[in-house]
């Protein structure tokens, strides 16, 4: 029996990209398996916030709840708005085929996304 897929779409720099991943698969961890730019520097340990992600408000009350922990941690995210989540704790689900999110230009305590400025 093959585990299921559904779409996800990443935004960035205005350019939508769309991929398949498995279900129970992390953002985080579909990105990575894309080489798509979503850095994650404590590796899903939920232990920064380079993994953050906007997600498109249509799809934001579908997520599961965010954690005291994620929360904190999103305290330290550049560009926080009221749909941020972080990419390393959102596990996929059928009920997410066709999330949407973008990935902010720049992370904190990291290089921007394109790797000319540092926000430190």
């Amino acid at each position: 029996m093959s585990i299921p897929t559904i779409s996800v779409t990443f935004v960035q720099d205005g350019t939508p990209i769309t991929v398949q991943s498995c279900v129970g698969m992390t953002l985080l961890e579909t990105a990575r398996s894309h080489h798509i730019p979503l850095e994650g520097a404590c590796e899903g340990s939920l232990a920064c916030s380079t993994c953050h992600v906007i997600v498109d408000p249509k799809w934001y009350p579908k997520l599961s709840e965010t954690s005291v922990d994620e929360e904190d941690m999103l305290d330290l995210a550049f560009g926080l708005t009221n749909t941020s989540r972080l990419g390393c704790q959102i596990v996929l689900s059928l009920e997410l085929d066709g999330l949407v999110v973008t990935i902010p230009g720049q992370t904190r305590h990291l290089v921007s996304m394109n790797n000319k400025d540092s926000v430190d």
